[in-house]
């Protein structure tokens, strides 16, 4: 059952940020991944899955300086527990290297130098924020000061979590370094800048090639109307990363050689196995290339960083597959709860094939996000896994050794069950290669109940009894061994560890490439236990565990990654309450030159007038059928400076996107500048 044609492809997954422990979050991907990799290597073609630590940014400078090491002993003991902890969850990495590497220092400075050799590095002047004590300049975060609209005190230096207004950091009363507490003063500095707009028309055809989940694309489609801004890729001394060429004290910002990085990681693998990097890289390979990152990084991956590549003369992705955030018990992992569960804490209390099989039970090819309910996480792994899978071999090997010496009937008996369960690996293939994760489990488990219901009804264990039977309670389990063996052949990309077990105990490789026909006179080893039921108790201390180590504030590191840590993105009723939504009637619309998806809207909100952009253009073509409409504003969003104008609001409306969209009509029995509550 081999592909006609072995593919090459190289496979990557988001960079996590060498600053704190993984957690379950980066080990959703990591996993997504890997059943990714493993099934096609299963196919038979030649898939590699690369990946690295990303190594550098003020965050690890500053983390460094606190435990009293270098940034090189930080990066290099998160590095040996990152790649530690991906092992033990069966990632099987071709290579997992850092940023902080040769290979990425050459890679980037050559990138960048095509692109400023090809005009599009700007430099200008800017204005910062700068503590004259840590002699640094501060990021928005790391200054904090009394908001100016509503007066709450020890609010950050973009935006006041208490009222919801933006500001710069200049904006603040009584600013001060989070780092220092002296006051930050105004200073000026030379900055380098990708010229991002260049690529307006190349990233438009790009992302409608179909390299992006529609959801992505569609995303990245408003904001290129919405016009692209020139992007800051540098950074001021003191910086922990690679300095610029010809710029003194100029360091590239981290999130310019962090992708990189995925090509750093595979020049490595390259010269250690002599493979060719060209073929993956350049303009014209043939290659497949595949990257595999959380919806927050959309805008670096999907705008940036093919950018670059296509500037710099590189290939860009074959795809981009995004996936959610995990959530935990239907809500945003929580360190106070329990449930912002690093990666060691689960491995100390559970096995990793637990939760390989319950993420492939929830993951599919969208971004939406993916909630490990935990008493449901036992529930399905016991059933499924143990209870369905499992048992079949468990059933049948102990009457196989006792009356046949462990060794299969020498004629299938029931070959066309067999044939059945086999050529249901074509279906079971496409969806694991859309990464349908999800309905390949359920296709599987859907085939176990078959087996289980086909051993019920031969009984063994009944015919064992009877004299004369013998040869029908082998026909029955070695046909139920047969099964188990096509089963455990399409699971062993969820589950390699319980895999190889059952390699072992069928004597046998679980590889596509090698199920065409039923085992026949074939022996097979003693069984043993492949996996054993989740004890309830042992989740508990997990959450428990994870709970003490968060009071005790045993990890002060500040979360970076790709998905960090969740409790910051929440919100609480109070401030959700001073969101001030009005009715409002659109009094014109009309098209917007330049834009393909935005209108803009004159909304009349009972006497006060607003101007705001809406993307809404597929639903409503004739922007003069909205008028006199009604809808629901976000009346007190602060205003925002787009390409094409200042949009002064939101609009609010129904449907599930492009040409269903949905306002309210004139008769909806509401006036404008009514409050909606």
């Amino acid at each position: 059952m081999a592909d006609s044609t072995a593919r090459d492809i190289l496979v990557t997954s988001a960079l996590p940020y060498a600053n704190g422990p993984l957690h379950l979050g980066h080990m959703l991907e990591q996993v997504q991944t890997d059943i990714w990799v493993r099934f096609q290597q299963s196919r038979g073609h030649n898939c590699r899955y690369v990946c690295a630590d990303d190594a550098h940014g003020t965050a690890i400078m500053l983390t460094a300086e606190e435990l009293g090491i270098t940034p090189e002993q930080q990066i290099e003991q998160m590095h040996a527990a990152h790649l530690a902890d991906s092992r033990d969850f069966h990632i099987n990495f071709a290579n997992f290297h850092t940023t902080h590497s040769e290979e990425n220092r050459v890679l980037s400075e050559s990138i960048y130098l095509a692109l400023r050799e090809n005009g599009h590095i700007a430099e200008r002047e800017i204005t910062q924020a700068f503590d004259p004590e840590k002699e640094l300049f501060l990021s928005d975060r790391y200054i904090k000061g009394t908001c100016p609209r509503c007066k709450t005190p020890d609010q950050y230096g973009d935006n006041c979590e208490a009222c919801g207004a933006t500001y710069s950091p200049s904006d603040l009363i009584d600013a001060k370094s989070a780092l220092s507490g002296a006051t930050p003063v105004d200073k000026q500095s030379l900055h380098y800048f990708f010229t991002l707009p260049a690529f307006a028309d190349m990233l438009k055809e790009w992302t409608g090639s179909g390299t992006l989940q529609p959801q992505i694309a569609n995303k990245l489609s408003e904001w290129l109307d919405a016009g692209l801004q020139e992007w800051d890729i540098s950074r001021d001394a003191p910086y922990f990363g690679f300095e610029i060429p010809d710029a003194p004290g100029k360091y590239f910002y981290v999130w310019l050689d962090a992708p990189i990085g995925y090509m750093a990681s595979h020049k490595d693998l390259c010269e250690r196995e002599g493979l060719d990097f060209d073929a993956v890289w350049s303009s014209d390979a043939s290659s497949e290339l595949y990257h595999f990152i959380g919806k927050d990084i959309i805008n670096f991956h999907g705008l940036f960083w093919p950018a670059m590549l296509h500037s710099a003369g590189y290939r860009t992705p074959t795809g981009i597959f995004v996936h959610g955030f995990l959530t935990v018990n239907g809500t945003k992992m929580s360190k106070s709860r329990g449930t912002f569960i690093n990666a060691r804490t689960y491995l100390e209390h559970l096995d990793a094939e637990y939760i390989r099989y319950y993420f492939a039970a929830k993951l599919g090819s969208g971004v939406d996000d993916i909630d490990l309910n935990l008493e449901d996480f036992v529930q399905r792994v016991n059933s499924d896994v143990v209870g369905k899978v499992v048992n079949i071999a468990s059933r049948c090997a102990g009457f196989l050794r006792k009356g046949f010496d462990s060794r299969l009937e020498a004629e299938c008996s029931e070959p066309v069950l067999v044939q059945e369960f086999i050529a249901a690996g074509d279906s079971i293939a496409e969806l694991y290669e859309s990464r349908e994760f999800s309905k390949a489990i359920r296709e599987i488990i859907a085939l176990a109940d078959r087996a289980n219901q086909y051993i019920d009804e031969k009984k063994p264990w009944v015919l064992a009894k009877e004299e004369g039977r013998e040869t029908e309670v082998h026909a029955a389990c070695s046909v139920g061994i047969n099964l188990f063996r096509v089963l455990m052949t399409y699971l062993k990309p969820v589950l390699p560890a319980m895999a190889e077990k059952a390699e072992a105990f069928l004597n046998c490789s679980l590889d596509w490439t090698a199920l065409d026909s039923a085992l026949v006179d074939h022996q097979v080893a003693k069984f043993k236990p492949l996996l054993t039921r989740i004890d309830p108790k042992s989740v508990e201390a997990m959450v428990e565990a994870t709970a003490a180590a968060a009071a005790a504030k045993t990890d002060n590191t500040p979360a970076a990654n790709s998905e960090a840590e969740q409790d910051d993105n929440t919100i609480d009723f109070d401030t959700f309450a001073k969101v001030e939504l009005r009715v409002a009637e659109i009094i014109a619309a009309e098209h917007v030159e330049g834009a393909d998806k935005l209108l803009r809207l004159t909304l009349d909100l009972g006497g006060e007038q607003r101007n705001v952009f809406a993307g809404i253009k597929e639903a409503y073509p004739d922007p003069a059928l909205l008028v006199g409409r009604l809808t629901v504003c976000v009346a007190n969003l602060a205003p925002r400076k787009m390409r094409f104008g200042v949009s002064e609001g939101m609009v609010l409306a129904a449907g599930p996107g492009g040409s269903d969209i949905f306002l309210l009509q004139p008769d909806a029995g509401a006036t404008p500048g009514m409050v909606v509550k």
